[in-house]
């Protein structure tokens, strides 16, 4: 690994991602360098708006404060329930490292969001900031621009992918799906409005990573199998799932590639079905990512055969079948053997950091060199995302 020296100043440290949809903490025990425990809760804000445009809106209009207030407590929340957990005070927590997209830290810090709201779409501040947060001293990575977080740059540092030579894709599968692609010593970014259906949202019986979600489906014969995570009765589909079940339903003809389908409602079990109106959520999300992907690497002048290495960021991407994600068309089946999950990155990213001083002139540099591609009102990205809406045949 190319991260090195101390950690951070203090005898114990965690570090937080800030979600759009979840956010999580790891406590750290900084002389010993392990981890003690860690921590997760839904993003409250998600009770105000789903998506980041959302809530930049709701921030202009005078819910700022409140949406504050809402991230700082969960924060805190989990901290406190962290620090319980490993029989330590709050107090003794000397550093927080924290990431998130730039829309969630400027909520946390309650910097006024016009600048993400309005084109240009320019960021009036892009953090790389030591500060208090909850009587901690907190560090915030670097954002790279108003759309392509600080999340990224951390899931960046930690896929190491701009540390060696080969061509690499890097792709972040949350509400904001973001992309890094590294090509010959030059990093591109960019991001899409996947939407939340990969976790869940905006999916009738769509739920988290939790007890009871259905996170893997197959094919059996021909009569579709799941599983439920701790393998209790099922409530809902989480994400992965619902990519093995649309795979599925493809494999057997139930959905043609253009995403209809023979009834209006499928069975996975006795009470949790898939809707024609969840199947177009999935298409929708999985074409921009495609689209967002193929857009970048029109730009970098690359084929999908170029790619060497694949990584998947994302809490979501922790769970997810592949193969399942290259029959609905998400990733490209070149890929396959090229791909490692990086889990929740951002969080991996925070954490390194923490753990080595010079973490933020890696994560610095990211953020330096990285080169942004507009997607909005790119005529590229427009024809690839009309392309991408059908599934491979």
């Amino acid at each position: 690994t190319q991260l090195q020296g101390p950690p951070m100043e203090g005898r114990y440290g965690g570090a937080v991602d800030i979600g759009t949809t979840t956010l999580a903490l790891k406590l750290y025990d900084l002389q010993k360098g392990i981890l003690l425990t860690s921590s997760a809760l839904q993003n409250p804000q998600t009770a105000i708006a789903a998506d980041v445009m959302g809530r930049i809106q709701a921030s202009i209009q005078g819910k700022g404060p409140m949406l504050q207030c809402q991230v700082v407590e969960a924060v805190d929340h989990m901290l406190k329930d962290a620090c319980a957990k490993s029989n330590i005070r709050q107090s003794e927590v000397d550093t927080l490292v924290v990431a998130g997209n730039t829309t969630m830290l400027y909520l946390l810090t309650g910097h006024a969001p016009h600048s993400l709201a309005y084109a240009p779409f320019r960021a009036d501040y892009l953090f790389d900031t030591h500060m208090r947060l909850i009587e901690h001293q907190a560090y915030l990575p670097p954002c790279i621009n108003a759309f392509v977080g600080a999340d990224i740059a951390c899931a960046v540092l930690v896929s190491e992918m701009c540390e060696r030579p080969e061509t690499s894709l890097l792709v972040d599968m949350g509400t904001n799906g973001e992309i890094a692609l590294w090509k010959g010593g030059r990093l591109y970014v960019s991001s899409t409005a996947a939407g939340p259906a990969f976790e869940g949202v905006g999916i009738e019986m769509g739920c988290g990573s939790v007890q009871g979600a259905i996170d893997r489906v197959w094919l059996e014969e021909d009569i579709l199998r799941v599983h439920t995570i701790s393998d209790t009765p099922a409530i809902g589909i989480c994400g992965s799932g619902l990519i093995d079940a649309v795979a599925c339903l493809l494999e057997n003809e139930q959905v043609d590639e253009t995403g209809a389908s023979a009834c209006e409602k499928h069975y996975l079990t006795k009470h949790v079905y898939l809707t024609a109106m969840d199947i177009r959520n999935i298409q929708l999300a999985k074409a921009a990512i495609a689209a967002g992907i193929r857009t970048l690497m029109r730009v970098a002048e690359i084929e999908p055969c170029d790619i060497k290495r694949f990584y998947i960021a994302g809490g979501f991407g922790s769970h997810l079948n592949v193969q399942s994600a290259a029959r609905i068309g998400l990733v490209h089946e070149v890929w396959l053997d090229k791909t490692t999950v990086l889990g929740n990155a951002a969080l991996a990213g925070a954490s390194a950091i923490l753990l080595h001083q010079n973490g933020v002139q890696k994560v610095q540099r990211i953020a330096g060199i990285a080169s942004h591609v507009e997607l909005g009102g790119n005529p590229d990205f427009n024809t690839a995302f009309i392309d991408e809406m059908s599934f491979p045949s």
